[in-house]
């Protein structure tokens, strides 16, 4: 029985250490590597105006912060110009307050477009994946002339035409192009040219050129103001058009108030008006071969005949026409 016992006891310890009786050391636990930090990233993109609109060439900056730092990491930064990517550039994550990362550099955009900026970190044994999209900026000309290419008279004809400035053919820097220019330029308090400078496309991505309504109450109606050199048409609170004029010159000044066309006459007159909405007496709106960009006619309103016609068919015969001069431009 004892015997029995001990021998028991022995395979039992045999079987518990194996390894040792063949002379070899207990293998140690298995150890597991630390997880990925799973975290999240921001991208902004600065110097770019309350509109998201700079000039090609512009300097813009950008930013981007993760959340937890890890040292090493990089990320890589891709510009998109209209859906297409431009460039790509790497940087290392450097550290920053409260335990972040951070990531920034400056980029000038070479070519006309929306641009799109995006950030991506692929994932590596110590940061997991981040994907994070800065925004969209809109890329405009520096200036336009009249020999530029399609695409740069096209940014500069949408640009305008948002704000009701009547343009041209499309991609064509035309006359009636050149006149949208003037009117902006004049509304804007610029120099009166129909020149699409560097100021002005500066004063366009700034979202300036807007025309003030001074009368929403009125409802479909025309306001002129004198000041600007300037007659808008307004229907539902917004700015349809705006077109350049010529009002009345200091020796027969228009007349100023608030007036209702009560009479059309199609056609040119014996005095050269082409196409008349007539608001108070004589006092009308017309075409004239003569609009020079300072007050000059006998009091009426003058616009170019080449716009005369579609502003004929825009006024009705009760249209209010309100007439005044508005504050001098900042």
């Amino acid at each position: 029985m004892r015997r029995a016992a001990l021998l028991s006891t022995s395979i039992a310890i045999l079987a518990a250490t194996p390894s040792a009786a063949h002379g070899q050391p207990a293998a140690s636990p298995a150890t597991t590597a630390p997880a990925a930090v799973q975290t999240q990233m921001t991208l902004g993109v600065d110097r770019i105006g309350k509109h998201a609109t700079v000039l090609v060439g512009d300097k813009i900056h950008v930013r981007g912060t993760v959340a937890a730092y890890v040292p090493g990491e990089r990320v890589t930064v891709r510009f998109y110009s209209n859906a297409k990517k431009v460039r790509a550039k790497t940087k290392t994550l450097s550290p920053a307050a409260g335990g972040a990362g951070s990531f920034e550099f400056s980029y000038r955009p070479d070519r006309l477009g929306t641009l799109t900026v995006r950030a991506f970190h692929a994932a590596t044994e110590t940061l997991g994946e981040l994907r994070a999209t800065g925004g969209k900026v809109d890329v405009i000309p520096r200036s336009v002339t009249r020999d530029a290419d399609k695409r740069a008279i096209g940014a500069l004809q949408r640009r305008l035409s948002a704000l009701g400035y009547v343009t041209g053919d499309k991609g064509s820097f035309d006359a009636r192009t050149g006149r949208a220019v003037l009117a902006f330029r004049k509304v804007t308090g610029m120099r009166r040219t129909s020149e699409a400078s560097r100021p002005v496309m500066r004063r366009i991505a700034a979202g300036r050129g807007r025309f003030k309504i001074r009368k929403p109450d009125h409802g479909r109606h025309i306001e002129a103001d004198l000041t600007r050199q300037v007659i808008a048409l307004i229907d539902g609170g917004r700015v349809r058009r705006i077109y350049p004029i010529s009002s009345g010159a200091p020796s027969t000044p228009t007349i100023l108030g608030s007036f209702r066309v009560y009479q059309k006459s199609y056609g040119t007159n014996a005095k050269g008006m082409v196409h008349s909405a007539y608001f108070i007496g004589g006092y009308a709106t017309h075409g004239f071969a003569s609009v020079p960009v300072y007050p000059a006619s006998h009091g009426c309103l003058r616009v170019p005949i080449s716009d005369a016609l579609n502003l004929y068919k825009w006024i009705r015969v009760g249209t209010p026409v309100d007439v005044y001069h508005g504050p001098k431009p900042k």
